[in-house]
């Protein structure tokens, strides 16, 4: 069985890319960090998804020899010119304080109406594999950003994120619906003819 290295120790992240690829590639064993030897992770210097994504990809295989897929992704709010961005997960200046990282948008955007409240929530995926071959797709889940947290379900800024055509957040959605619309669900889903390409021949 051909074995896939998805470069995370989010098992959410990782049971997402299980379910999907269990019946769309058969035969490709998808591993997280948990399930190999550790190994020094490189600081996200990137200046974009694309390059945060590439980068933790690229070191997973240097350090495992296993074909590896990554991903970046955060929040870009029209009204603050796309800000958080890559810096969404540290945007309070603590990385992956969720409240406080939301409290800070939240107060960021208390003057902004709400016709100017729209954001996105972007996903780039990288596969790399260990000859060198490098894919990599972004995808973006349009909405706005509400005024007061709602729901339980999800991380990050889920609760204070309203997406298009929807009247529950991003947390308010259980983890199927969630993974049938969300940023990194249709990344993830993208990226699956890749796999299948390149792993599953």
């Amino acid at each position: 069985m051909t074995q896939l290295l998805l470069a995370t120790r989010n098992a959410g992240k990782l049971a997402e890319l299980q379910r999907l690829l269990a019946t769309a590639v058969p035969g490709v064993e998808v591993l997280g960090l948990r399930d190999v030897p550790e190994y020094p992770e490189a600081p996200e210097t990137g200046a974009t998804f694309e390059e945060n994504a590439l980068l933790k990809a690229r070191e997973a295989v240097r350090y495992t020899g296993l074909p590896s897929v990554a991903d970046d992704s955060g929040i870009a709010v029209d009204a603050l010119n796309g800000m958080p961005g890559i810096l969404s997960a540290r945007w309070s200046g603590r990385h992956g304080d969720d409240p406080a990282n939301t409290a800070l948008l939240l107060g960021q955007l208390a003057d902004v109406p709400d016709d100017r409240r729209g954001a996105g929530f972007v996903c780039a995926a990288a596969l790399v594999l260990p000859d060198g071959t490098e894919r990599v797709l972004r995808r973006e889940w349009r909405g706005v950003v509400v005024h007061e947290p709602r729901g339980t379900n999800g991380f990050g800024y889920d609760p204070v994120f309203l997406p298009d055509g929807l009247d529950r957040t991003s947390a308010e959605l259980d983890a199927a619906e969630k993974d049938a619309v969300s940023h990194r669900g249709q990344a993830f889903a993208a990226l699956l003819p890749v796999v299948q390409e390149l792993l599953g021949g």
